[in-house]
């Protein structure tokens, strides 16, 4: 019986690292692709071409479209009250910031603009989503929880570091600067059910 019971432990433990290593892939591919994003937004700004108005109403709903779909493929995929609650938030509070920012950019007379960075998230979302579809039950819970925690980290960082000192529209970069305490609290958010899904403490953001 004991000899049973350790090769069924042995077996479990096998599942679960290989789970677990399956997770931390997803993640290393979540903070690649944001960091990646970031980095042509960044390379935009020092190298001169900093993103005009038109682009960065671009690149912000972009960003705020891709995680509206990410928030509605966690609807859909798990039950979990504490990852639906977040998605429900994201929809809602993405479809907000969208709404806002378009009204504004009509206001201010600005089309929105693709740009390099705002085809780089779209390419690298459908990427991810191609991924996320591919899991179910904790699998998909970890997975997206881990994305969403990356994802708001490079999008709060690229609001602070660039898209608001590069606006040149003094309402559109009210606005964003606005916006930064939302972010920073989706962030914090996403933080806690990471936690919770792993059990452990939730880290303080470090971004």
């Amino acid at each position: 019986m004991s000899t049973r019971m350790s090769m069924q432990d042995l077996m479990a433990s096998k599942s679960n690292t290989t789970m677990r290593s399956r997770y931390k892939g997803l993640f290393a591919v979540a903070t690649i692709v944001s960091a990646a994003a970031l980095h042509h937004v960044r390379a935009e700004a020092q190298g001169g071409g900093a993103p005009s108005d038109g682009q960065i109403v671009g690149i912000v709903l972009a960003a705020d479209s891709i995680d509206i779909d990410y928030a509605k493929l966690a609807m859909l995929k798990t039950h979990n009250k504490q990852v639906t609650d977040f998605a429900q938030q994201m929809i809602a509070d993405h479809s907000s910031v969208s709404k806002e920012v378009t009204a504004l950019a009509g206001k201010l007379n600005l089309s929105p603009e693709d740009n390099e960075t705002s085809n780089s998230l779209k390419t690298q979302a459908q990427r991810m989503t191609q991924k996320l579809e591919t899991l179910s039950g904790k699998e998909f819970e970890r997975a997206y929880i881990d994305n969403e925690v990356a994802y708001h980290q490079a999008v709060i960082n690229a609001t602070k570091t660039v898209l608001v000192p590069s606006a040149q529209n003094a309402e559109l970069k009210s606005a964003l600067e606005g916006a930064e305490p939302l972010f920073d609290g989706h962030l914090q958010h996403a933080e806690r059910v990471q936690a919770a899904i792993e059990g452990t403490k939730p880290s303080a953001s470090g971004y």
